[in-house]
């Protein structure tokens, strides 16, 4: 069995985005494969009764310092979005149907990037569209894949799923079976996969 950890994530999420940047670097050193799995942050509140950090304001205004900390340690960029919060269910339709096509990969940098370090306004359309077209994909395939009601299943389906496996919040990573939530974690997410045969 090849060693694997999986990764949901929502783009409006600033520590799925610094999870994001650093995956890769864990995947390399232990050997494993990533596998990507898109769902549906607000959903995953809404099933499990949980609510943004950012509600509670002196919870929100720790956690965007301890964002920047860490984004420091990872020598990534990262940028408070003014627009926040971001209604992500279009570009997180926009994944699975990107997944389904096999261009994940430069559909999420392009996303991430977007949100995280140039501080989009991706809940304009235009905005979204300007990214698409930076990266070759078709602003009018973007919209009919993402209006497609095959797509919004799988979306929910991989929001249930992860809700049904213990997930409460984003970035949620599995090893097996064992559950780690949040950025701050991948330290023992390294450790779980080296632990692995």
């Amino acid at each position: 069995m090849s060693k694997r950890v999986e990764f949901f994530y929502d783009f409006g999420s600033p520590a799925s985005y610094l999870a994001y940047t650093q995956l890769p670097k864990i995947a390399e050193k232990t050997g494993a494969e990533i596998t990507y799995r898109p769902f549906l942050l607000g959903g995953v509140f809404k099933a499990t009764g949980n609510s943004p950090p950012m509600t509670v304001p002196a919870k929100g205004t720790w956690l965007m310092k301890d964002l920047e900390r860490y984004a420091k340690r990872y020598e990534v960029p990262l940028v408070f979005n003014p627009y926040f919060p971001i209604n992500t269910i279009q570009l997180m339709r926009g994944a699975i149907w990107a997944r389904e096509n096999n261009f994940l990969l430069p559909y999420q940098d392009a996303m991430f990037k977007a949100v995280w370090d140039e501080a989009r306004d991706m809940n304009d359309l235009e905005e979204t569209v300007k990214v698409l077209e930076s990266i070759n994909i078709d602003p009018g395939q973007f919209k009919e894949a993402t209006a497609d009601q095959n797509i919004k299943d799988k979306l929910r389906a991989d929001t249930e799923e992860a809700v049904s496996r213990g997930a409460f919040g984003a970035p949620t990573l599995f090893v097996g079976d064992d559950m780690f939530w949040g950025q701050d974690r991948l330290d023992f997410v390294e450790e779980a996969l080296n632990e692995q045969a």
